[in-house]
């Protein structure tokens, strides 16, 4: 059972390493972003810098929290390919005093960084609401990769069950 957890651990790591990959180059073959949600990566990238910054302010082990760099790079990444191709480069400077700000606003207190820890997963189901909503909304999946999706749903079994275990 051990060597299955470590299977799951690693491959999960192994695959958020490469888990908006697919999305960015089909943002970039495309040269469009049409049918990926800002408000969905906004959410998205809040989350992850929460949890980050939840992981890191109580110390915890630098393994239980390693891929969460690494999607906020991406998703940074995919960040400034969205607003570029939707001709909104000026929010760049916005994003980045909001989200530098929050992630210092997150520890002044105690009780904040517990706070938004406790809504990590409802600002996640946010994040996939808000893309789903714009799939419904342009009736055109764009440049949405099913790929990503298909990762993210195995990310999540895989921390589900090595959660469940312990």
């Amino acid at each position: 059972m051990e060597a299955l957890l470590a299977l799951a651990n690693w491959s999960t790591l192994l695959v958020c390493m490469v888990i908006k990959l697919p999305q960015v180059v089909a943002v970039l073959a495309a040269s469009s972003a049409r049918g990926v949600s800002l408000e969905s990566l906004l959410l998205e990238l809040s989350g992850f810098l929460v949890f980050l910054r939840y992981q890191s302010y109580y110390s915890y082990p630098i393994g239980t929290y390693l891929e969460y760099p690494i999607l906020i790079a991406q998703d940074v990444i995919l960040l400034l390919f969205v607003l570029h191709y939707s001709g909104n480069m000026k929010q760049t400077l916005p994003y980045i005093v909001l989200f530098v700000g929050g992630w210092y606003f997150l520890t002044l207190q105690k009780w904040i960084i517990d706070l938004a820890m406790n809504l990590c997963t409802l600002i996640s189901a946010a994040s996939k609401f808000a893309q789903l909503r714009c799939l419904w909304q342009t009736r055109d999946s764009g440049q949405v990769s099913a790929l990503t999706w298909s990762m993210s749903a195995y990310t999540c079994a895989s921390n589900k069950s090595e959660s469940s275990s312990g």
